[in-house]
């Protein structure tokens, strides 16, 4: 039997969720989080094989709540379950060890599929996911070179340079915004300032350079 958590802060999401896997005669829904932290609680309190994660949500976000999951005794695995197919969510789940990353509107047979797999080790990336990734690394090796500025080319201000090392020490967006004191929304204007001001498109080629600057 797998053992599944639902972490959601819409609550259509969570039952809907529920009432689909648990007509699985191998699965079975054993605990529903409203957000991040209570994720990870039903993480330590259940031992699940499995979290269904979404990225945003208030208290804390989903991909806050992967980096505490991996860090914890228990082997459970995340899949992040996101409306948006942002960039930054996918590389950020890949990078701290999420199991895959699934859209909210993927037909049910094939999420139900995918669970299966990601608990057999395999990593889930569906087509138009992939497709979104690969155009992304394309465009990073094309724009490479062109993004490595000089140092002492980089003119910022005293927010951008408080951003940039936040960015650096491998705070998200969300984790930005609350030590900044300001909206999420307003960091990612930041944030894409920034990167016009450096000249790269994404936070990996950012970090790059930045960890020179700084």
């Amino acid at each position: 039997m797998i053992k599944l958590v639902i972490a959601d802060d819409q609550m259509l999401t969570r039952e809907g969720l529920r009432t689909i896997l648990d007509l699985e005669d191998d699965m079975e829904v054993v605990g529903l989080a409203r957000n991040g932290k209570e994720a990870i609680e039903l993480v330590k309190e259940l031992g699940p094989d499995l979290v269904m994660m979404d990225v945003q949500m208030p208290v804390m976000d989903g991909i806050s709540a992967l980096k505490a999951i991996k860090q914890l005794p228990i082997k459970t695995s995340v899949l992040i379950l996101s409306t948006f197919l942002d960039d930054d969510y996918i590389i950020e789940g890949m990078a701290n060890g999420a199991s895959g990353y699934l859209l909210k509107d993927m037909e049910a047979d094939k999420m139900i599929a995918a669970i299966r797999d990601a608990i057999t080790g395999q990593f889930i990336l569906p087509t138009a996911v992939a497709a979104r990734l690969a155009t992304r690394l394309s465009h990073m090796n094309v724009q490479k070179k062109s993004a490595l500025i000089e140092r002492d080319e980089i003119n910022l201000t005293d927010r951008e340079v408080e951003l940039a090392r936040l960015i650096v020490s491998g705070l998200n967006n969300r984790e930005i915004a609350s030590k900044l004191h300001i909206a999420e929304g307003t960091t990612r204007n930041y944030i894409s300032n920034l990167y016009s001001e450096l000249g790269v498109i994404d936070r990996m080629q950012a970090v790059e350079i930045l960890r020179e600057f700084l």
